[in-house]
C-alpha cells in the first residue's frame, strides 16, 4: 500500500468535530489539509490510500474560510496614506493585527492624497501570501482623488482631480503605477470616466463607484463599461429617490450585463449605516454584499485624535469625524465586528454572515478559485469560530497563526 508520501511529504492535517461552511451550509464534517490546501478525502482515501498524520479535535467550533477586506485605510496607529520612512513595518504590524479579528487577506486602502503620496507609498505595497507573519496583501484599493466635491465626504477638497484630455495618462501620471493596484474607486459622473473605466477593467483592475452624485442611468452605463463595485453604499453618494435612485438602483436594476453581478461594500459597524438600511440592502440584493471595514489608524487605539491621509481624525466611541466636524471618516470597527453586527441587524443565517465576509469579497476580485471557500484544492486560509461568530483561531495555508489564548485545543 503506498503511504501518505506518495504525493507530498506534507503531513495531512485532519480537523475532527467541526462544521465546515462549504457550499452556503454548515456541513458536519471533517476538514482535511495538506501543503496549504484543502484536501478531497476522497481522493485521499481511494487513490493514495492515505490516512491522517495528525488529528485536531475543533470543540465542535464552526470553520469556515478566511476574512477577506477589500477597504481597510489602516489601523493600530498605522495609516496607509502616509508616506512614512517605515511605511513597509507599518504595513506589516496591520498585516499582523487583523489576523484576530479573522481577516487571512486584504487590500491596503489610500484615501484621496497628493500624486506624491501615490509615488511614494504604491511601489512599497506588494502583493504578497499571507502567513505567520500576517494577512496576505492582494493589492491596493485607491480610493480617490477621481471623486465628487460634492460627496467629499473625509476626503481632502485640495487634493481631488477631475479627468482631462487624456484620462487614462492623467491617471497613470497621478497614481504612478498600477502594478499593485486592484480596485480604484472613482465617481462614473465624471467626463470621461468611462474611457477610464475600460482601460482599468482591460487591465484586470476592479472598478468601484462611490463619493459620487451620479444618477442611475451613469452608474448604469459606468456598469456596461466594466465598473462591478460600489464603495460603501449608502455613504458618499445621493441618498436614494423613488423617481433616481442613484448608484443604489444598481442593486435591482435591468440594465447590468448578463452574467454581470454588481457587488457593493457595507460598513456593518452600526454606525455608518442604519439597521434598517443594511436589512433593505440585503434583501434586495444579497448575493453582492462585501462586507468591509474602512478601518482607518485608530482601530485598535484609544480614542482622541488619529490621520486619515491628509486629514486630522477624531475617534469618539465608535464615531470617527474629521475634527471640529460631524463627518464621518472611516471606522475603527473590525471585521468579526461587522460579521456580527450584519448578522444581529438583518436576522440573516450564519452561513450567509459568513460568506459576507469572504466568499462575496473573493468573487468581486474574482479569487473564488482559490480564496472565499474551502472548497477542494483552494487555499487553506481559514477560521475556527463559536456559534456566537466570535474568532477563536485563524489559520493561513493550513497552518495556524494566531489562536485567542486560554482556549488550547
Amino acid at each position: 500500500m503506498p503511504s501518505n508520501k506518495s504525493v507530498s511529504d506534507a503531513p495531512i492535517v485532519q480537523f475532527t468535530n467541526c462544521r465546515i461552511l462549504r457550499s452556503h451550509q454548515l456541513q458536519r464534517e471533517d476538514l482535511w489539509v495538506r501543503a496549504g490546501k484543502i484536501l478531497n478525502p476522497e481522493k485521499l482515501f481511494f487513490d493514495e490510500k492515505g490516512s491522517a498524520d495528525i488529528q485536531l479535535d475543533c470543540k465542535g467550533s464552526i470553520i469556515a474560510p478566511g476574512f477577506i477586506d477589500v477597504q481597510i485605510n489602516g489601523g493600530f496607529g498605522v495609516d496607509f496614506s502616509l508616506a512614512t520612512d517605515d511605511f513597509k513595518s507599518g504595513i506589516d504590524l496591520v498585516s499582523q493585527k487583523i489576523l484576530s479579528h479573522g481577516v487571512t487577506s486584504f487590500c491596503p486602502t489610500l484615501v484621496t492624497s497628493p500624486p506624491s503620496v501615490y509615488h511614494q507609498v504604491l511601489p512599497q505595497i506588494s502583493i504578497r501570501d499571507g502567513g505567520a507573519h500576517g494577512a496576505g496583501i492582494l493589492g491596493a484599493h485607491l480610493e480617490g482623488p477621481f471623486i465628487s466635491k460634492e460627496k467629499k465626504g473625509a476626503h481632502p477638497e485640495h487634493c481631488l482631480r477631475t479627468f482631462e484630455e487624456g484620462a487614462f495618462q492623467d491617471l497613470l501620471a497621478t497614481y504612478g503605477s498600477l502594478d499593485c493596484v486592484r480596485i480604484v474607486t472613482l465617481a462614473p459622473e465624471m467626463k470621461r470616466s468611462s474611457e477610464v473605466i475600460r482601460e482599468l477593467t482591460k487591465r484586470g483592475i476592479c472598478v468601484s463607484l462611490g463619493h459620487s452624485v451620479a444618477n442611475l442611468s451613469q452608474a448604469e452605463e459606468a456598469v456596461q463599461h466594466g465598473a462591478t463595485f460600489i464603495t460603501h453604499l449608502f455613504n458618499a453618494m445621493l441618498p436614494f429617490h423613488h423617481r433616481d435612485p442613484g448608484i443604489v438602483g444598481l442593486l435591482t436594476s435591468d440594465k447590468i450585463p448578463a452574467g454581470r453581478r454588481v457587488f457593493y461594500g457595507m460598513i456593518s459597524d452600526g454606525i455608518h449605516t442604519n439597521p434598517a438600511a443594511l436589512r433593505i440592502a440585503h434583501r434586495a440584493h444579497p448575493k453582492g454584499l462585501v462586507l468591509v471595514t474602512d478601518a482607518i489608524a485608530g482601530m485598535g487605539l484609544a480614542p482622541g485624535r488619529h490621520t486619515l491621509g491628509q486629514q486630522v481624525v477624531e475617534i469618539d466611541g465608535l464615531n470617527t469625524y474629521i475634527a471640529g466636524t460631524k463627518t464621518l471618516s472611516g471606522s475603527v470597527a473590525t471585521m468579526d465586528t461587522c460579521v456580527r453586527h450584519f448578522q444581529e441587524a438583518t436576522g440573516c443565517s450564519v452561513e450567509t454572515a459568513l460568506e459576507a465576509a469572504s466568499l462575496h469579497p473573493a468573487q468581486l476580485l474574482g479569487i473564488e478559485h482559490k480564496k472565499g471557500t474551502l472548497n477542494y484544492d483552494s487555499d487553506a486560509d481559514f477560521l475556527l469560530l463559536n456559534d456566537s461568530l466570535y474568532v477563536q483561531a485563524t489559520y493561513i495555508a493550513g497552518k495556524e497563526v494566531w489562536r485567542q489564548e486560554a482556549l488550547g485545543m
